[in-house]
C-alpha cells in the first residue's frame, strides 16, 4: 500500500480546507500537508505590502465550517492569517502539515495504483507514495512576480520594489512613491501608503473598475444582535453569495447598464469635474476581468484629499529620477512599485507522468474543474474568477470527499476521467480576460464545451453538479489493481529504491 492515502500539496487556505473536509469525511485516512514555505496560509503569510486584504467579503471567502466573527466583513491579511491559524488549531491540521518541503515530481503507476512523488527539502530529496495527489497549491509562484521590461530601469536612482517581495524595513514617509499597475495589488497600495508617504502615484496603462463597497456589512451586524454567531453567519453567506451571482449575471447580460452604475458610483466619490472616463472607464465589460473592490471607497478618497492621483498612459523609458511617459509628460519618483501582476504556475510547477509517460498539460481537459482527463487519482483545487475564491474550493472537497467514499464501498482504487469525444472543440481553462492568465493559456490545461469538461464559474451550476448529483459519471472509469504492498518514506538513492 502507499505511505498516504491523500498527500494534499500547499498549505493556504484551500489545503487546509482540503485537511478538513478530508479528516471529518475519512478520519481514518492518513493523509499529510507538503509545504514549501516555512508557515501556513498561502498568499495571506507571503504577501507583506501595506494594505494587504481580500477584496471578497469573508463570510464567503472563509470556510462555510467556521464562522467569520470579526466586525469587518472584507479584511486585512493579519485577520485573515489569525482565522487560518485558528482553523488548523481548532482541528489539529499543523501537526500534519510537512514544511520547508517542495513537490518536484510525481510519477502514477496504473500497476500500483499510486503516486510516487519526488519532494526536495533542505536541498535533500525524498519520496513518498500517496494513493491520491490534491494539489492544493494556487496557480501562481511564490518566488517571483511578474514584471515586464521596462526601458532605461537600470538608470533609475531609487528603490524598485514588487509587491510579492515587498521589504520589511522600507521608510517612505514623505517619498514621492510611483505605483505601475491598476489591479488589486495597485488599488490596495495606493490608499495604504498615501497618508505616510509625500504622493502616490498609480499609473497604468489601462482603466480597471473599481468597485467601492462597505468594509464592515451593516445587514450581518444587525443579525448579530438578534440571532446566534452561527445562525447570523449563514444567513449573511447565503446572503452574500446570492448578491455575488446576481451582481456577476446582471453584469454578463447587462454590460452597458452595469459600467453605467459603476461609473456613477466612482463619481460620486470623486472631486467634482474629474476626469472620471479618462482613469476608471475600462474598453472592456465589466467582469471581462475580475473587478477590483476598495472597501469603504478608500482609494477615491485618497484621490480627493490630494494625497493620491491617477495618471493612464504607457512608459517610454525610466530615467534617473523617475519615468518618461509616451505623452512626453515626465513622472518623478523616490521609490517605484512594480504592481505589475503575477506569474501563473499550475500544480506548483511539478511535472507529472502516468506509468513513464509525461502528463503534457495543454493536451488535457479538466474534468469538473478539479481533476484531468487521463490523469487517474489526481485532484486539484481553483476557485472562482467572479466570486469569493473559497466557495469553489469548498464544493470541490465536499466531492473528492464523495468521490472516496464511492470508491471505497465499490472496492476501486482507481479512478481517471477518460473524453469519449477527443475530436469534440474545447476552450482555454480560464475564459478570464487578466492578463497574467492570458500569458500562460498554452501551458495550462484546456477545457470542453459540455459537462463535465466545463470549468464553471457559477456556484449554483456547481452547487447541483459537485454536491447533488452523483459522483458516477459515464466519463469517469473506475478500477481496481492488483493488491500492493505498503512502502516507506525513503531518501532518493537509498536502498529500497
Amino acid at each position: 500500500m502507499a505511505d498516504l492515502d491523500v498527500l494534499i500539496v500547499g498549505a493556504g487556505i484551500s489545503g487546509l480546507g482540503a485537511a478538513y473536509y478530508l479528516q471529518r469525511e475519512h478520519p481514518r485516512k492518513k493523509y499529510a500537508i507538503l509545504e514549501a514555505r516555512g508557515a501556513i496560509g498561502g498568499t495571506w503569510d507571503l504577501f507583506r505590502y501595506p494594505g494587504i486584504r481580500s477584496d471578497s467579503d469573508l463570510h464567503t471567502f472563509g470556510y462555510e465550517f467556521k464562522p467569520w466573527r470579526d466586525e469587518d466583513s472584507i479584511a486585512g491579511a493579519d485577520k485573515i492569517l489569525a482565522y487560518l491559524h485558528e482553523t488548523a488549531e481548532e482541528h489539529g491540521i499543523e501537526e500534519n502539515v510537512r514544511f520547508h518541503t517542495k513537490v518536484i515530481a510525481a510519477e502514477w503507476s496504473s500497476a500500483e495504483a499510486h503516486w510516487t512523488v519526488q519532494t526536495e527539502k533542505n536541498g535533500e530529496r525524498e519520496t513518498v507514495t500517496c494513493s491520491w495527489l490534491f494539489c492544493a497549491g494556487g496557480y501562481y509562484r511564490y518566488d517571483e512576480g511578474f514584471t515586464p521590461h521596462f526601458e532605461g530601469r537600470e538608470r533609475f536612482r531609487g528603490q524598485i520594489i514588487h509587491p510579492q517581495h515587498w521589504p520589511e524595513d522600507l521608510d517612505y514617509a514623505g517619498k514621492r512613491v510611483l505605483v505601475i499597475g491598476s489591479g488589486a495589488t495597485a488599488v490596495t497600495i495606493v490608499p495604504a501608503m498615501a497618508p505616510t508617504a509625500g504622493h502616490v502615484t498609480m499609473l497604468q496603462r489601462t482603466p480597471t473598475y473599481v468597485l467601492p463597497l462597505p468594509a464592515q456589512d451593516p445587514i450581518r451586524n444587525a443579525l448579530r444582535k438578534v440571532l446566534s454567531e452561527e445562525r447570523a453567519f449563514a444567513v449573511t453567506r447565503r446572503k452574500n453569495i446570492l448578491q455575488q451571482q446576481l451582481t456577476w449575471r446582471f453584469a454578463q447580460r447587462f454590460p452597458n447598464a452595469a459600467r453605467k452604475l459603476i461609473r456613477r458610483f466612482n463619481a460620486k466619490l470623486l472631486p467634482e469635474g474629474y476626469p472620471v472616463d479618462e482613469h476608471f472607464n475600462p474598453p472592456y465589460n465589466p467582469w471581462d476581468q475580475r473587478l477590483c473592490v476598495v472597501p469603504d471607497g478608500d482609494l477615491f478618497k485618497a484621490i480627493s484629499r490630494g494625497q493620491a492621483s491617477v495618471v493612464t498612459n504607457r512608459i517610454k523609458t525610466f530615467t534617473e529620477t523617475g519615468v518618461e511617459l509616451e505623452s512626453g509628460r515626465t513622472l518623478e519618483a523616490d521609490i517605484v512599485i512594480t504592481a505589475t501582476g503575477l506569474n501563473v504556475q499550475a500544480f506548483g510547477g511539478m511535472t507529472l507522468a502516468v506509468d513513464g509517460e509525461p502528463v503534457n498539460l495543454p493536451d488535457t481537459l479538466a474534468y469538473k474543474g478539479m481533476m484531468l482527463s487521463g490523469v487517474p487519482n489526481f485532484a486539484y483545487a481553483i476557485g472562482y474568477t467572479n466570486s469569493s475564491w473559497t466557495l469553489k474550493v469548498g464544493l470541490l472537497c465536499e466531492h473528492f470527499c464523495r468521490l472516496l467514499a464511492h470508491m471505497d464501498a465499490h472496492g476501486h482504487d482507481t479512478a481517471r476521467p477518460v473524453v469519449a469525444d477527443p475530436d469534440a472543440p474545447t476552450r482555454p481553462f480560464l475564459d478570464f480576460g487578466a492578463g497574467y492568465i492570458k500569458r500562460v493559456l498554452d501551458q495550462l490545461p484546456r477545457q470542453g464545451g459540455r459537462a463535465p469538461w466545463l470549468t464553471s464559474m457559477s456556484y449554483f451550476s456547481d452547487v447541483k453538479l459537485l454536491r447533488r448529483l452523483p459522483v458516477v459519471d459515464d466519463e469517469l472509469r473506475f478500477s481496481r489493481s492488483r493488491p500492493k504492498v505498503r512502502g516507506a518514506v525513503t531518501p532518493s538513492g537509498s536502498p529500497g529504491h
